[in-house]
């Protein structure tokens, strides 16, 4: 019965396909081999692996090479082997292509895949950094930028996309976002008071910087803003001018009264900028105010940083209420948390120097004030350098954002001419002099340690160099005395750490002296950035020697040479890894920080964030570099 029945099915299949092929073996039993030789089931699956694999790159030869000139193969066949290979098979061939590669390409591939696994795991700036835990808990999500009454003018909306791209490659101005403002090239056009305009004519400012032309378009018609652009390019105007629009309209829809305010806070991440800042905030509020038209209210702007009296940093906002805010991040949380200050009507924040701002022990400060927003703001971030790391995390926090970058992320100025001198540990000081001389007088000079700041100071004194000195050390009184006294050029030198490096604005220096190579460049980029500014010539001398780290000198030859600067013999000379791996994942540099001469795997500021974890917040934000005394 079974041989019979067996029979009938064999014949019945040779009638559906007309072929004579035996059936399937069952893989569980043996069976003939065809040589009447009976073999295992586990022997026979093994063989018929293989005919299927032999069988699959057959059909592939085939199909890529036809020997009729036809392709008669079905489809499914060109893929036999990816769909019945098992893994081993598949990482056989994968290991057999590696093998192909050539060593170059083998590394290139392995850098690839350790980069992009660091830079997920290397994201230090925290989740909620930049968002109101109000609407996270609400689930509340913005989709629409905040609305305003601005509008460019009807004639260059009427231009077209076109046009206004080329204007943008014409002042090498980059963008990313959607719906992007055009870029206006003169001040009349972005609707500004007429008193801010007879101000910048008297000053033969004729028109806006490019990060001016696309940043303040941007910025007055209510978009979430990244603003990149090189140091002394006017940025301070792109976002005060708009807070301070902000703040006039506020006040002529409703007046402001006692504790009310504010409308807008700009955040800095040093006393000094927080000063700067608001020194640019009072005078540009009082050309309104003081108009003889006489049509424009009185805009109120309150200075809240440390070391200073916090009664008197209250008292305007208790009597009549304040517009405008500029503080560092530890003050104005203080006054928040304590319910003296409150954000009802706030609508506006802008982090200036952002990339500081939102780095390790900050980022958390920053978020315990966006906690306080009540409605949906506009934020604007800014700085000269801006490691991809932020950028991206800005990116995803923001609503709509524009990106505007005027030239890469990071990149010096190029009207500071650079020079760079090889000098022993223990002849700089007694160099330092001589390097006096190539320059008329203000000069800056920065060092790493707050302790070489005061013996340079003394020295300088000694050898009858008016001098003055800064760090995060020194009360609050002695370092506004000595600013004003550099800045009325009443002194010829300023001796200070990094706490004079960042967006503190010295039109007249000719000439900064770094007596340290900073540990990470974007310092020495913001150093340098205390010349040559306003489209003014300055000369930056730095010192170095064998004590500087081997990847911070690696980053300063790329800069160099990106500027087009001449790079000294003892940078030339040093094996530079990134001429051999190049340009990887699209990213030039180091992913992380953003410095040309090393990648992400060699980041020395990787293993900094790294040890500030573990040494804690505090640690972080009394790191040395001056900042710890601003809060």
């Amino acid at each position: 019965m079974p041989s019979s029945w067996r029979a009938a099915r064999m014949a019945k299949r040779k009638a559906e396909d007309g072929s004579d092929s035996a059936p399937t073996p069952d893989p569980t039993s043996t069976s003939d081999d065809g040589y009447g030789t009976k073999i295992s089931a586990a022997k026979r699956l093994r063989l018929e692996r293989e005919r299927i694999i032999s069988s699959g790159r057959k059909t592939a030869r085939t199909s890529n090479h036809p020997t009729d000139g036809t392709n008669d193969q079905p489809e499914a066949e060109e893929n036999v082997e990816e769909s019945v290979a098992t893994l081993l098979d598949q990482a056989e061939v994968m290991r057999n292509k590696i093998a192909e590669m050539s060593e170059a390409e083998q590394a290139k591939t392995e850098q690839e895949t350790a980069e992009l696994r660091l830079l997920k795991e290397a994201n230090t700036v925290s989740s909620n950094a930049l968002s109101n835990a109000r609407d996270e808990a609400s689930g509340t999500k913005y989709t629409t930028s905040l609305k305003t009454t601005w509008t460019a003018p009807k004639h260059i909306l009427e231009m077209g996309e076109d046009q206004h791209q080329a204007v943008r490659e014409k002042w090498s101005i980059l963008v990313e976002g959607e719906d992007i403002p055009p870029p206006l090239k003169r001040f009349q056009d972005m609707k500004l008071p007429q008193p801010i305009l007879d101000s910048l004519k008297s000053k033969n400012i004729t028109r806006p910087t490019p990060i001016q032309m696309q940043g303040l378009p941007v910025a007055l018609s209510g978009r979430d803003m990244v603003g990149i652009a090189f140091t002394g390019s006017g940025k301070t105007v792109t976002f005060s001018l708009p807070l301070i629009m902000a703040a006039l309209e506020e006040e002529r829809k409703m007046p402001l009264i006692a504790s009310e305010g504010p409308v807008g806070v700009i955040l800095a991440p040093s006393r000094e900028l927080a000063r700067q800042t608001y020194d640019v905030v009072v005078a540009t509020s009082k050309i309104l105010s003081d108009s003889p038209s006489g049509k424009y209210p009185a805009i109120r702007t309150q200075l809240l940083i440390g070391g200073e009296d916090k009664r008197e940093q209250l008292k305007m906002h208790q009597e009549r209420g304040i517009h405008c805010v500029v503080a560092t991040p530890g003050r104005l949380k203080d006054f928040l948390g304590r319910k003296q200050l409150n954000f009802r009507i706030c609508r506006f924040i802008c982090l200036d120097e952002a990339d500081r701002m939102l780095d390790l022990g900050f980022d958390e400060e920053v978020g315990e004030i966006m906690n306080h927003f009540h409605y949906q703001r506009q934020t604007l971030l800014f700085s000269a350098t801006f490691p991809k790391k932020f950028a991206d995390f800005a990116k995803s926090t923001l609503v709509k954002p524009v990106v505007v970058n005027v030239g890469r992320a990071g990149a010096a100025n190029l009207d500071v001419i650079q020079e760079v001198e090889y000098v022993k540990q223990e002849a700089k000081i007694v160099y330092l002099l001589e390097c006096l001389q190539k320059t008329a007088p203000p000069v800056c000079i920065f060092c790493e340690r707050k302790g070489d700041v005061d013996d340079i100071h003394e020295y300088l004194l000694l050898k009858g160099v008016e001098a003055v000195s800064i760090h995060g050390g020194k009360d609050q009184e002695e370092r506004n005395n000595a600013i004003k006294m550099f800045k009325d050029n009443l002194k010829d030198v300023l001796v200070s750490t990094d706490v004079a490096a960042k967006g503190l604005d010295f039109p007249d220096i000719q000439h900064v002296i770094n007596f340290d190579m900073p540990s990470e460049i974007e310092n020495y980029v913001h150093r340098i950035g205390r010349t040559g500014r306003c489209g003014k010539t300055g000369v930056a001398t730095t010192f170095i020697n064998k004590s500087c780290e081997e990847s911070t000198l690696l980053d300063l030859k790329h800069l160099l040479r990106e500027a087009h600067q001449r790079v000294p013999p003892v940078l030339e000379i040093m094996d530079d890894p990134q001429e051999e791996l190049g340009q990887l994942n699209g990213v030039k540099g180091c992913a992380f920080c953003g410095g040309l001469g090393h990648r992400i795997t060699d980041c020395p500021k990787l293993d900094k964030d790294a040890r500030r974890v573990a040494g804690g917040k505090k640690d972080a934000l009394n790191s040395g570099d001056g900042y710890g005394g601003d809060w």
